[in-house]
């Protein structure tokens, strides 16, 4: 490109040389000539008149004499009438510019000059215009190059913007140069690098919270598998299938949720359920784990409530605070559902040290862990309340309580009488 801008902008300023300087030769050459021929005339005019004033004086007439007092160097030819004709200078060869004059008295005075002259002055003009023309040249060539670096390293630079987006650098490098056009390519090109940073975050943060939330209902799945495959009692078999379908349900529920909140954290599908059951189901398939550590997992607080969210989103995050209770707690894990105003409140709560204080207000954030843990489990755990319209909080640091706030619909009671219509 760069060499395309230099052969166009010289090409442009050659023409243009071509055209006004030959122009510019035509009428300096016609110049230079008509000046030559006033000049010729003006010298035979002034020698006339010098040899009518000798004539009138009856001075001698001698060629020394009119060149001394006119100072000419050109050629003249003086015809006196009854007189020998008188040359003054040197008779010039090849061709001449002629220049003649009568005087008053009769002489004839012609005056010639060599054409060499006005090749000379022509030669003189031509190298001066012929050096102004280099000039512009040199000119053209600089302007071109700095104007082609100009256009031609941001056009460099934005490709190789466009080569790290395709390579997977999305970084955007917020460069501008100056030109509008190419201002605007940077522009979009920086959108671009955001909206693909943004893609490639939304699917590691899948990645990182599928691997995290789809661990626990594998492992139980397994565990009932593995009872299967270990007994010959069709009941006992018949008992964990069952079991096991309803792990395949929950997993087929964590996957659909996942996906749904990849696409809009904010859109979920709130519907109104018995809480007893999710905490209930949740304490039965924690339960084992919990003996093979030698811990417990209790239940205590008001029951028969009922909440409006997604079973499976609220399942989702009591499995993440009770495996985090699992992993990080002490001592008995105890579960607590209370009402606060239109409010079910469900608390996690173990016997362990706690939140460390430099933890508290970033506990929820991505990475943050007080441990060797990812990080994630408690992040996914807020978002999946949030996107039901609840709120996941800690309450307590030492010991540790963790409160899921869901809404509350009220039981109506069997003696309630029907709404007048």
């Amino acid at each position: 490109m760069r060499r395309r801008l230099i052969n166009s902008t010289l090409a442009v300023v050659l023409v243009v040389i071509a055209v006004f300087g030959v122009s510019l030769v035509i009428v300096e050459t016609r110049t230079i000539s008509s000046s030559a021929e006033q000049s010729v005339e003006s010298e035979a005019v002034h020698l006339a008149s010098i040899v009518d004033r000798k004539m009138i004086d009856g001075e001698p007439i001698s060629p020394d004499i009119l060149a001394q007092e006119t100072g000419t160097k050109k050629y003249a030819l003086i015809v006196i009438p009854g007189q020998p004709s008188v040359e003054v200078g040197k008779k010039p060869r090849g061709g001449v510019i002629k220049g003649e004059a009568r005087g008053e008295e009769g002489a004839v005075v012609t005056v010639e000059e060599s054409h060499s002259v006005i090749t000379d002055e022509v030669g003189r003009s031509l190298l001066i215009i012929g050096g102004v023309a280099l000039l512009a040249v040199i000119a053209a060539v600089v302007l071109a190059v700095r104007q082609a670096n100009r256009l031609g390293s941001p056009l460099t630079d934005l490709a190789e913007t466009a080569e790290r987006l395709g390579s997977g650098d999305p970084r955007p490098r917020h460069r501008r140069y100056g030109v509008p056009e190419l201002d605007r390519v940077a522009d979009v090109l920086d959108a671009s690098a955001e909206r693909i940073a943004r893609m490639l975050t939304a699917e590691r943060r899948l990645a990182a919270d599928a691997s995290h939330q789809l661990r626990t209902p594998l492992t139980a799945l397994s565990m009932r598998l593995e009872e299967i495959s270990a007994t010959d009692d069709p009941d006992t078999v018949k008992e964990e299938a069952s079991i096991a379908l309803t792990q395949v349900e929950r997993l087929t529920d964590v996957v659909e949720r996942l996906l749904t909140n990849s696409r809009d954290p904010r859109t979920g599908s709130a519907i109104v359920f018995d809480l007893d059951e999710v905490v209930k189901q949740q304490i039965e398939e924690w339960r084992p784990a919990y003996r093979s550590a030698g811990r417990a997992v209790v239940r205590s607080g008001r029951q028969g409530m009922r909440a409006v969210g997604t079973p499976g989103a609220v399942a989702q995050v009591l499995a993440a605070l009770i495996e985090n209770s699992l992993m990080h707690g002490g001592g008995t894990v105890a579960i607590r559902t209370r009402v606060t105003g239109n409010q079910a409140v469900i608390e996690v709560t173990d016997e362990g040290p706690g939140v460390p204080a430099d933890l508290g207000a970033r506990i929820f954030e991505r990475t943050i862990s007080g441990r060797n843990s990812t990080g994630i489990g408690l992040a996914v755990a807020r978002d999946l309340a949030e996107a039901d319209g609840g709120r996941l909080e800690l309450l307590q640091q030492h010991p540790p309580v963790f409160a899921l706030f869901l809404s509350r619909v009220a039981r109506k009671r069997k003696d309630q009488p029907p709404p007048v219509r």
